[in-house]
């Protein structure tokens, strides 16, 4: 089977070999450095890592070490990013810890004295930079600005200026990019993006030069019960133009997909939803069950939900709310257990992630931990099919590479002795 039919395999919850998704997505990526680490590792060319995601630093992984590595999904990803600029364009960058990677011309930066790095939203310096990478670290973090919500005279078209009608350029780009990924007989992972319904990663606008509106993080959160009103004006906006742009972009990439990426917005602390169900199903499910519903009734496409933590309680109303893949199973959390989740809801729910603990032991346990939990993981989650391979969330900057090489050589020892 290729990597396409061990998908399809997995999203229709048959018995197959387990596919395996690294890089499809920004939240199943590899961090650039590992990536460089991991090309040594299998003996590859020596090349600068291309940045796919600059936010979060995520190299892509190129088709000689996805094929080691034996990797079953393919991206499709939309023109832009989270900072406000395309992929146009590839320039050399050098990094804090010393890696040369290729960045798109938009990826414009400047360092103060202590060595934090800033980055500016659509790669305009003249106004005040988006994010940062503190001295020492390895990625970005948004910078609030603008602020200027007012909750005695709000103005609810500050917080819609992220959002427009996709453009002929950007289809165009899709078009390219799906022909492309077909090719590779991977399974297509599909991101056109506009439909993250309240996305805390987005709240910022470190895509605007200069956003306005509720952009304070802890300010939004004490919107979503003191401010509902507010935010249903937003979610409705934002979701009208999604589905005005899902029909463009299936136009284009037709069925060829088979996952949308629908939604990143997380739910879930390490021991409690962030909400109850009940603001839940007020609030967000409404939405997605709109874009969910448009999505199964003119595409075959399968549609995919992030959310990290300890979401348990929630899982019921993501299943109502029409969405088929959960990621990335973060049974650490509490209330998570892997073999209950299965039990529960693997018959209903493809489970896509949740491969190896990416907060203990991929970065800090020895070669064989690492083996002996994957596979563990793998006879938990695998057992009648509905299941993708993935780490929990991505691989991190500092990760050893023998341990993400244990993680590939758990799976493929899985799929070859014990499917």
């Amino acid at each position: 089977m290729n990597g396409r039919e061990k998908l399809k395999a997995a999203l229709e919850h048959r018995n197959a070999p387990v596919p395996f998704d690294l890089g499809a997505t920004s939240v199943t990526g590899i961090h650039c450095s590992v990536v460089a680490a991991l090309r040594d590792y299998y003996g590859l060319e020596k090349r600068p890592v291309t940045i796919f995601e600059p936010y979060q630093m995520l190299g892509r992984i190129d088709e000689d070490l996805q094929q080691v590595m034996g990797i079953d999904t393919q991206p499709v990803w939309g023109e832009g990013n989270m900072l406000g600029f395309t992929c146009q364009g590839e320039k050399e960058w050098r990094t804090p810890w010393g890696q040369t990677v290729l960045v798109p011309d938009g990826f414009v930066t400047t360092r103060d004295d202590s060595g934090s790095v800033y980055i500016y939203a659509a790669g305009d310096p003249s106004y005040p930079p988006a994010a940062k990478m503190p001295a020492g670290s390895f990625f970005f973090d948004a910078i609030v600005r603008g602020h200027s919500f007012d909750e005695n005279d709000p103005h609810v078209e500050d917080n819609l200026e992220e959002f427009g009608p996709i453009s002929q350029h950007a289809l165009d780009y899709l078009k390219a990019n799906v022909t492309e990924a077909e090719a590779t007989g991977r399974g297509i992972v599909a991101a056109p993006g506009g439909t993250a319904i309240g996305d805390i990663a987005l709240v910022p606008g470190t895509m605007l030069r200069q956003p306005k509106g509720l952009r304070d993080i802890e300010e939004w959160y004490m919107a979503t019960v003191l401010h509902q009103d507010y935010l249903h004006r937003i979610f409705s906006y934002q979701t009208d133009l999604a589905l005005q742009n899902l029909e463009k972009v299936h136009a284009v990439l037709k069925d060829e997909p088979l996952v949308c990426v629908v939604c990143g917005t997380d739910f879930g602390t390490q021991r409690a939803p962030f909400c109850s169900r009940q603001t839940f199903n007020e609030l967000y499910a409404p939405y997605y069950s709109r874009i969910n519903a448009w999505i199964h009734t003119h595409t075959n496409w399968k549609t995919f939900k992030h959310s990290c933590g300890a979401i348990r309680p929630l899982i019921p109303d993501l299943l109502e709310a029409g969405f088929d893949i959960l990621n990335p199973v973060q049974w650490t959390a509490t209330d998570m257990e892997a073999a209950s989740l299965k039990a529960e809801f693997g018959d209903r729910l493809v489970f896509w992630g949740g491969g190896i603990d990416t907060q203990h032991t991929l970065p800090f346990g020895t070669a064989a931990q690492v083996y002996e939990q994957a596979t563990q993981c793998l006879r938990t989650f695998a057992r009648d099919g509905g299941y993708v391979f993935s780490s929990i969330h991505n691989i991190q900057a500092l990760t050893p590479v023998e341990n993400v090489a244990a993680l590939v050589r758990a799976l493929h020892d899985f799929n070859r002795n014990e499917r």
